[in-house]
């Protein structure tokens, strides 16, 4: 029987330091049994962002972590920033605040509830249960209400918390990514991997890959420990070097490298294009699985392990090493260690030719003022109509060759070819 003295208790904090670490990852890794715990939601991940002035308010990322406590424990929390623009998020709604501009309406601050800079699924709302997500979301929707914030988003978000936000009525707002996944079992290696693509696609593949060996690159990668401070020093200089030649300032601070090579060594892998023995290019892979962590909070067994194509950057124009060094490289990588899936990051339909198929992800909206809420569900609506269409499109275009049986005295069975998420299968009655 709930008395008050049991009754949860909601806290915002300005800071994630101000939640131990260890309660926090042992809450995120109760999120998905079947997966390896997203590293972004790491509560060192979202401390070095802050520590680091990557996503401050000088920023504008303003740091208002929602918890949730009972009798002491902690039993629901989510990442919240109030933000005063709109990038750095990957999910596009500068329309909606041109409209609210045009009406002499404010639409910043705003509250944004994932981590900064991080197109990433995975949960958002950290929570024991269903019900407690459930109770973790309203409360989060009634702090906004009460602070006059115009509206409330939730990024890439997971399964369950889809359930939540569709319980609590916030609007539901689709888009594509495009991830690769390892059939079962795994790919022997990557020409093994190469043999079930269409002839056309095998040979483009080919054909890049021989450019980039013939142009005289040779990779090595590192994992862990095993990245030293001059190979973070050469990414971070290439990872720079990709934001100035659009002009622009990188998100990321060196700091919040330094930061991940002290605290989660272990959840990063460096690929190194080099010439001549010089070092030309690279690209920065995040991992959800590792060996061990002092905690010892994760236990590995039976669980997906995922790869994450996160950042690149080069010294040096040479034909086809993006496509090396973010997708065949990591790719074989992924093979060879037993990784279920690789995703590719943010947009790009041109990961289809790679076999990175198309992945339905989710987003969650609530807006306060009633009109335009009103006005942006009818949108959401007209746009998922467009999205579910671009979906049957691309399923149409698969880069994988049919399934040819060999005849009836095979045993084996077929596998499976991949198809995009959120697409029923032949058969299945969906």
């Amino acid at each position: 029987m709930n008395t008050p003295e049991n009754d949860p208790v909601i806290r915002v904090l300005d800071s994630p330091l101000q939640v131990d670490a260890g309660v926090w990852n042992a809450l995120l890794a109760a999120q998905n049994l079947n997966e390896e715990p997203n590293p972004f939601m790491r509560h060192e991940y979202l401390a070095a962002l802050l520590a680091s002035a990557s996503a401050t308010a000088a920023t504008g990322w303003t740091a208002r972590f929602v918890t949730l406590w009972q009798q002491g424990q902690l039993v629901g929390a989510c990442a919240l920033y109030l933000k005063d623009h709109s990038y750095g998020e990957y999910v596009f709604d500068h329309a909606w605040a041109n409209a609210y501009h045009q009406h002499g309406l404010a639409y910043y601050p705003k509250a944004v509830v994932a981590p900064p800079f991080t197109p990433v699924p995975g949960a958002r709302l950290l929570a024991r249960d269903a019900a407690t997500r459930l109770r973790l979301l309203k409360a989060v929707v009634a702090w906004c209400a009460q602070e006059g914030l115009s509206s409330l988003h939730l990024l890439f978000v997971s399964d369950d918390d889809v359930a939540a936000c569709e319980a609590a009525g916030l609007m539901l707002r689709r888009n594509v990514q495009f991830h690769w996944t390892n059939r079962a079992p795994g790919y022997r290696d990557f020409d093994d991997f190469l043999d079930s693509l269409s002839r056309d696609k095998r040979k483009k593949i080919r054909q890049e890959r021989r450019k980039v060996e013939a142009a005289g690159v040779r990779f090595r990668c590192a994992q862990g420990t095993a990245i030293l401070r001059a190979d973070w020093d050469f990414f971070y200089r290439c990872y720079a070097h990709t934001y100035a030649e659009h002009g622009d300032a990188p998100y990321l601070s060196r700091d919040f490298f330094e930061r991940m090579q002290g605290t989660m060594a272990q959840n990063w892998l460096l690929f190194v294009a080099e010439r001549g023995g010089l070092p030309v290019a690279a690209s920065l892979i995040a991992l959800s699985a590792y060996d061990a962590l002092a905690s010892g909070e994760f236990d590995q067994k039976n669980k997906a392990k995922i790869a994450y194509g996160r950042y690149w950057g080069a010294l040096e124009h040479i034909d086809c090493l993006h496509f090396e060094a973010c997708y065949y490289q990591p790719l074989a990588w992924c093979i060879a260690h037993g990784y279920q899936r690789f995703e590719g990051g943010a947009q790009g339909e041109h990961k289809m030719a790679r076999a990175l198929m198309p992945v339905k992800t989710s987003s969650a909206h609530w807006l306060a003022h009633p009109a335009f809420a009103d006005a942006v569900e009818r949108f959401l609506a007209r746009e998922d109509e467009g999205v579910q269409g671009y979906l049957e499109d691309l399923a149409r275009r698969t880069p994988f060759r049919p399934f040819r049986p060999s005849g009836p005295q095979s045993g084996a069975a077929p596998a499976q070819t991949p198809q995009p998420a959120g697409l029923p299968r032949s058969g299945d009655g969906r």
